[in-house]
């Protein structure tokens, strides 16, 4: 089961355009941070919260670190507001 970290990793516009960036593909974080004009230490600190909230992980390949989207926390997070919204 998620946890609180989850809420407030995604109660971020940043980190829900990350979340929504990897959803189309894994991306690097200079990747990432091209998307974005913040400065690529705050993309890290981004990337890390997300990380420790368990929505996205990573693999590294090589020199770079490709970050993912952990879907099965995504997908937690969905039943849990259909669960509540039953009547």
């Amino acid at each position: 089961m998620f946890n609180d970290k989850v809420f407030k990793a995604l109660a971020d516009v940043n980190r829900r355009k990350i979340v929504s960036l990897l959803k189309q593909r894994d991306m690097t974080a200079g990747e990432i941070a091209d998307q974005f004009q913040i400065s690529k230490p705050s993309i890290s600190e981004h990337l890390k919260i997300l990380k420790n909230a368990n929505l996205i992980g990573s693999e590294r390949n090589g020199q770079f670190i490709r970050y993912f989207l952990n879907t099965s926390i995504i997908e937690e997070v969905i039943s849990y507001f259909m669960e509540i919204s039953r009547k």
